[in-house]
């Protein structure tokens, strides 16, 4: 076996090991580099040789860092299956086909008001090129063995996200399993990642892996930042995932709202169309999820659905209190901008960004004091106040990842520690090493191991 890991490896985004077993050459995942722009700019590099040859592509979930790489994959020449649950497929459909709508619509900015360093900004895809890569997916069946080729596919639910998955490939006495994200014991949407019992090698992410959850009511910390903030007559924006973390922040907002915490007409606003879809898809899969069909069914009462880019301008200029929810989750790209932009420079207002923000987006640098930002080519002043949720991340802590490797019955031959920041991996590796005595190491970009 021979895994060549060609994203993920030196950070926290562009989740892409491929892995060569019996007769089969699968990619695991295919994202997009995130964050800082040395990683973003590997997006925008030739295809590598190794993925020229793939037979196969099988997806852990549907968040962009480790599924927004498809359409530049099939764009690029591939031409085989990808493979996903079916909630993966389902999700990917919204979330490539808005990835690729916002490039474009970047390129058109950047072309309009000159503020591309380039003659002609392009987009790395297209929605047409999107649409191209979706005519691949394959869904199969979780906890079920599926044949490709001479190897052996079982997808494992993780938690984290409606879908998501750990992948297995087994062929005769070789196993690796690749946990892609795991989800949290306690996670507000989704059941804890289910246990596995065995891999020869194992692939393990790490994007909490040198931290733990704090043990702060995030509900109870939410409510009192909308009080304070409707008392001095200011609004609150929450730069969110559209996919698990919108739906997440509904459901809380609704239990404050009906356990008296935040005023019951205070308007709270969903503006991202993503979001949206994405909140249909959730209702329609209830049954992958741990809340109760009650509240899945009331989870938009009395939610304003603002859908065209002229709802959401008025609304970035709204002079009444109100919550508004609007993605990107870490600011940066789609409508969330325009509020961010409009805010930003009044004390009035709370950003709040609830989860992990990686590090070089427009989100890390608010969480971490910046006192002006850039937005469209131009410098924002940040007067508003600034918080960051910790709470309300999908992942996994360091102890959880721990305890997830701890289930199983025997160690791997080898643990490679991958899709985290630097800190992170190498803390989780010295744990692997020290607590549970499993070799473990954590790979470089671009690297070719053997196993």
């Amino acid at each position: 076996m021979k895994i060549h890991f060609l994203g993920a490896a030196d950070s926290v985004t562009g989740s892409r090991h491929r892995v060569e077993i019996g007769d089969q050459r699968i990619l695991l995942d295919c994202g997009l580099f995130q964050g800082y722009k040395v990683l973003r700019e590997r997006n925008w590099a030739p295809l590598p040789p190794a993925l020229k040859d793939l037979s196969a592509v099988v997806l852990s979930h549907a968040h962009l860092d480790h599924s927004g790489y498809l359409p530049a994959l099939v764009k690029g020449g591939f031409k085989g299956p990808i493979y996903a649950s079916p909630a993966t497929c389902d999700l990917a459909e919204v979330l490539l086909l808005d990835s690729a709508h916002l490039q474009e619509e970047d390129a058109r900015r950047a072309n309009r008001y000159g503020y591309s360093r380039h003659e002609k900004a392009l987009p790395l895809y297209t929605r047409a090129d999107a649409q191209k890569a979706l005519a691949h997916m394959v869904p199969l069946q979780t906890g079920v063995e599926h044949r490709v080729g001479n190897v052996n596919v079982r997808l494992t639910p993780a938690g984290h996200l409606l879908g998501a998955c750990a992948v297995t490939l087994s062929r005769r006495d070789e196993r690796l399993v690749f946990s892609g994200d795991l989800g949290r014991s306690d996670d507000l949407l989704m059941p804890p990642p289910e246990r596995l019992s065995s891999a020869g090698v194992l692939l393990v992410e790490s994007t909490y892996g040198n931290r733990r959850h704090p043990q702060e009511d995030g509900l109870q910390r939410l409510g009192g930042i909308i009080r304070d903030t409707i008392g001095r007559g200011g609004s609150v924006l929450m730069p969110s995932f559209a996919v698990g973390r919108a739906q997440a922040l509904l459901l809380v907002l609704q239990r404050l709202r009906a356990a008296g915490e935040i005023p019951q007409d205070m308007p709270i606003f969903l503006d991202s169309p993503m979001a949206q879809q994405a909140t249909a898809l959730y209702r329609r899969h209830a049954r992958l999820l741990r809340v109760p069909a009650r509240e899945m069914k009331n989870l938009v009462d009395d939610v304003r659905m603002v859908t065209t880019p002229q709802q959401s301008m008025r609304l970035s200029h709204s002079r009444w209190p109100c919550v508004i929810i609007s993605a990107s989750g870490m600011a940066t790209g789609g409508r969330v901008l325009h509020h961010l932009k409009a805010m930003a420079p009044d004390p009035r207002h709370h950003v709040v960004f609830p989860g992990f923000q990686v590090g070089g987006s427009r989100g890390a640098h608010l969480v971490a004091g910046a006192t002006e930002v850039k937005i469209h080519g131009e410098y924002v002043p940040v007067r508003a106040r600034v918080s960051h949720l910790e709470g309300f991340s999908g992942h996994a802590d360091a102890d959880e990842l721990i305890e997830w490797m701890a289930a199983f019955r025997s160690p791997p031959r080898q643990t490679f520690v991958v899709h985290g920041e630097p800190d992170a991996s190498d803390a989780l590796r010295l744990r692997v090493r020290d607590q549970l005595g499993w070799p473990a190491r954590v790979p470089q970009h671009d690297e070719t191991v053997e196993v």
